[in-house]
């Protein structure tokens, strides 16, 4: 290895480990390197709503990739609803309305924040967030979730996931506030949420019948030290597990277990940017674990979600920045979601300025 290649490899490591300024890396470009494809799940032009957010992305028991999102007039509007669209023959079907908040209140409220997750005993899981329209929504929203026996075809009533006192003075359940829970080796689900009404607290919910009785874990921090919410869970083996965080302290979060989960240590800093921005995070099939993230920080003229990239690790300490997905001077790009499908392939989707879903998919092998 010549002086140069040393040289840029050293200042490479040391950026990754040590700071929010990075190397260049690959641009995802279709075709090229570890990037497949890159497509929008539905076209800018005559898009259904005006904005979109917070995609979720699943595979099917059928094969099929299905997608939701809420979209609407913008975030706080009260006719944010959940749309959902399938992709069949490689092509995304017409986006839907499943839920959109509409409960037989007295008002309507707006909906937020879905997750698909499709259970190994048969039904695909909707979770989904409603959101009071109070000043303070965010402080008192509540988890519901439908389910669909027909690929995404036709779903339940959707039901409220109920309350547990440990979760302080606003007890709503939420679910997964934002990324797939774990499937357990009993089949029980373990999904990561947090909650933001007593400064922001990671916990886990879990359920053994898909939805009907919920258990709390945690919440694992008192939000003195890091303002933690949104986890994504990492396996390693052996009942290993860490999760990565949004955090208000410019850097992602993380705690470990070593327990499967029952038990949680102190949320802590990683060596990880983070703009104040939710992630998403997946173990691979070869064991490697992979992060989609902003990787920045928050800035007075800039909210720092103006670059997508995704990472490596094997072991969840030390992450190699080994992709863009998008970089601008302006625009957003956020809320990724993350699966690797049965046939290797990683998904990808995010958030694209707020006005339609991005839908990548990588090779695996040539990351």
């Amino acid at each position: 290895m010549n002086i140069l290649k040393r040289y840029l490899l050293l200042t490479c490591t040391f950026t990754l480990t040590n700071s929010p300024v990075f190397c260049e890396t690959p641009k995802a470009v279709p075709g090229k390197g570890a990037c497949i494809s890159s497509e929008f799940i539905y076209a800018l032009e005559g898009r259904q709503t005006p904005q979109c957010h917070a995609s979720t992305i699943e595979e099917l028991s059928s094969g099929e990739l299905a997608a939701a999102w809420f979209g609407g007039t913008k975030e706080p509007h009260v006719d944010t609803a959940i749309w959902f669209s399938k992709q069949v023959n490689g092509k995304w079907t017409k986006p839907k309305v499943v839920v959109d908040g509409s409960e037989g209140e007295e008002k309507d409220h707006r909906t937020g924040n879905p997750v698909l997750f499709q259970s190994s005993k048969g039904p695909l899981l909707l979770f989904y967030k409603v959101v009071p329209t109070e000043p303070n929504r965010a402080l008192a929203w509540w988890g519901m979730m439908t389910r669909s026996d027909d690929g995404g075809k036709t779903w339940t009533s959707p039901w409220k996931l109920g309350e547990n006192k440990v979760l302080g003075s606003r007890p709503h359940l939420i679910g997964p506030v934002k990324n797939r829970p774990l499937e357990l080796p009993d089949g029980s689900l373990l999904c990561p949420s947090s909650t933001e009404h007593e400064g922001w607290r990671v916990h886990f919910e879990i359920t053994k019948d898909l939805g009907k009785t919920w258990e709390v874990i945690g919440p694992i921090h008192d939000a003195k030290k890091f303002n933690a919410i949104q986890p994504s869970i990492l396996t390693y083996g052996d009942g290993k597990m860490q999760v990565l965080c949004r955090s208000r302290e410019k850097v992602l979060a993380q705690s470990w277990s070593t327990d499967g989960g029952k038990t949680w240590g102190p949320v802590t800093g990683s060596n990880l940017p983070n703009p104040n921005a939710g992630t998403d995070a997946v173990t691979l099939q070869d064991g490697r674990q992979l992060l989609v993230y902003n990787p920045t920080i928050r800035e007075k003229s800039r909210n720092g979600r103006q670059e997508l990239a995704v990472a490596l690790s094997k072991d969840g300490k030390q992450w190699n920045r080994v992709l863009t997905l998008e970089k601008v001077k302006s625009g957003e790009y956020s809320y990724p979601a993350v699966i690797q499908s049965s046939c290797g392939k990683i998904h990808i989707t995010y958030t694209w300025r707020r006005q339609t879903v991005k839908h990548v998919v990588l090779d695996a092998t040539k990351l």
